[in-house]
């Protein structure tokens, strides 16, 4: 029996309808299924609508993030547990499967670290911020996940993950996949996104990189722009982890994991 983990983007242009009847494919023939989804376009959206202006960081290395203060994670966790993750239960209900909406932090579910200080390039110049409520799962809680597992449910998590010192935090929900992966042993982490895989000159769709070994990982994570970077240091981190191989996939597509599954997209190995 394989364990899949499968992370749906958050960004705009995702059909969950496509990516649901894959997975109720996959169940019926007796794979574990764990879905994991991000809200950054939905939090987006709901920010805008409560008259918030999404502000986004840019880490001195070229890592992009979303500046979360005390206001804007109230908004992250609304956009991503109240309405992300109802419309991916609700799509794979729709097929059939016993799908269960849970967070990161129910039970403790992700846990791990809240940044001390985000640092950050502002006009050209680097600033630090103390007061952002981001950080990293480290910690996976397997427990719940397998009792859900084994009973028969599909689990579909949410962030945010709960910190060492008791608070909620954003997390990369690309990396939190990673980290549930290794930690249930999974085959395969599939990352679908608004984009075929890793393109070598991005935006052009037609330079997809159809395969990256392990050790081409860090000339990988150069190559990728804003948030590719962090699938690629997720796919890294998975591979570390003791998962086989990670995919990044186009979720915009019809059948979009059979596809992944079938070498679309950029596979790592």
């Amino acid at each position: 029996m394989n364990t899949i983990v499968i992370k749906i983007g958050g960004a705009a242009g995702l059909d969950f309808a496509h990516a649901a009847a894959d997975i109720a494919e996959l169940i019926r023939a007796g794979n574990r299924v764990v879905v994991v989804h991000g809200g950054s376009d939905a939090t987006n959206d709901l920010s805008r609508r409560l008259g918030i202006e999404p502000t986004f960081l840019t880490s001195p290395s070229g890592h992009t993030s979303r500046r979360t203060d005390a206001k804007t994670l109230e908004v992250f966790q609304m956009a991503c547990r109240g309405l992300v993750n109802p419309r991916i239960v609700l799509a794979l209900q729709r097929v059939g499967v016993q799908a269960v909406g849970i967070s990161g932090l129910d039970a403790g579910l992700w846990t791990g670290p809240r940044k001390n200080a985000v640092r950050a390039i502002v006009e050209n110049r680097p600033v630090i911020i103390r007061d952002d409520y981001t950080g990293t799962v480290e910690r996976v809680n397997t427990r719940v996940l397998t009792t859900l597992l084994d009973a028969g449910f599909t689990p579909v998590i949410a962030p945010p993950a709960l910190a060492d010192d008791g608070t909620a935090i954003n997390i990369d929900a690309d990396r939190a996949a990673a980290q549930t992966a290794a930690a249930l042993r999974a085959d395969t982490l599939i990352l679908l996104t608004n984009v075929p895989g890793l393109l070598r000159a991005f935006p052009d769709e037609s330079s997809l990189i159809p395969e990256i070994a392990r050790a081409e990982l860090a000339a990988a994570e150069e190559l990728a722009q804003g948030r590719m970077k962090k699938k690629i240091m997720g796919a890294r981190e998975a591979l570390e982890g003791g998962v086989a191989r990670a995919i990044i996939a186009d979720g915009r597509v019809e059948r979009p994991i059979t596809r992944a599954l079938a070498g679309t997209g950029t596979v790592i190995r």
